[in-house]
């Protein structure tokens, strides 16, 4: 093999990024450039002089060719070394656009948040949390749709919900998800309903013969009563908010199913009672949901953590 062979430096094979220097090492010999000091570019990067030394002489045993001229008197550039210097200046500043468009995208990002939350969820939970996501972020607009699970799910996948809260029993297909919460459904009816005034508990097969005040179906609540009753829940009336349902059940409509976080008030005022059952499983959880395989980020991310919180 010939002189001028060994001096042809590494082969030109595999992808680019194992043929170019880093940024670091670029923002390196730029710095070594302006200062004329090797010393002085380490001190500017906040690293050592040896670990400086060593990615200056590993940046020229990846190009093949000397760089820096090293003396007592200090670090001057090789005509090589110049002319890297160059090209090296353009693709920082072509990182640093980079850079800042991407800051700006995540600038956009975080100036709102969209939210999805089933009824119960968004009356009796999300408003406390948002709060503390408003001393967190206090420019981040947020927006909240509040409906049934069902409709939570479609917002996601649609892509018109960040982030979306569920009370069902399953999580709807296409979303992850992480249990926020834990919540139980009680049998309330005015105080002058006879189940008010009986001194045992209610059986199963009586919830099931008689006609309730219900959910619509795809709201969580519905979906967990139908399956704690295998399916043969009779609707006296369907509304599709708890706060129709509650006042529905206040004016002596009939009884309904609600959860426990809904009704503290009026069961504290006497306005509902609450009526014991047994032998059937009202417990569910509560889940913040998301498309499977995007998890939150940004605002999204913080007030998944503070639902935790």
């Amino acid at each position: 093999m010939s002189n001028a062979d060994e001096q042809t430096g590494p082969a030109v094979t595999g992808s680019v990024a194992h043929r170019v220097p880093d940024l670091g090492a670029l923002e390196l010999l730029l710095a070594v450039a302006r200062l004329g000091s090797l010393g002085g570019a380490a001190r500017e990067l906040g690293i050592t002089q040896p670990a400086a030394s060593s990615r200056i002489r590993s940046m020229e045993r990846q190009l093949g060719v000397a760089l820096v001229d090293r003396s007592p008197r200090g670090s001057r550039l090789t005509d090589a070394g110049a002319l890297v210097t160059d090209w090296a200046r353009r693709i920082v500043e072509a990182a640093e656009a980079f850079d800042a468009g991407a800051q700006a995208l995540r600038d956009r990002r975080d100036s709102r948040l969209r939210v999805a939350a089933s009824m119960t969820i968004a009356e009796y939970l999300l408003p406390g949390w948002l709060l503390a996501l408003r001393a967190q972020r206090p420019d981040t607009a947020v927006s909240l749709h509040a409906g049934n699970s069902a409709a939570v799910a479609q917002r996601l996948l649609s892509d018109e919900a960040d982030l979306g809260f569920v009370e069902g029993l399953s999580v709807p297909a296409g979303l992850d998800s992480a249990v926020i919460a834990h919540d139980r459904l009680i049998v309330v009816t005015a105080p002058g309903h006879a189940w008010a005034r009986r001194g045992r508990s209610l059986a199963a097969e009586e919830l099931a013969s008689t006609p309730l005040i219900l959910r619509e179906k795809g709201s969580g609540t519905r979906q967990v009563l139908d399956a704690a009753l295998g399916g043969l829940a009779r609707p006296l009336i369907e509304l599709s908010s708890t706060t129709a349902v509650k006042a529905a059940v206040v004016s002596g409509a009939g009884p309904a199913v609600l959860s426990e976080l809904a009704v503290g008030e009026e069961l504290a005022m006497r306005r509902l009672v609450s009526v014991p059952v047994e032998g059937v499983a009202l417990a569910r959880d509560l889940r913040a949901v998301w498309p499977t395989g995007h998890r939150p980020t940004g605002p999204a991310r913080d007030l998944l953590s503070l639902t935790r919180g």
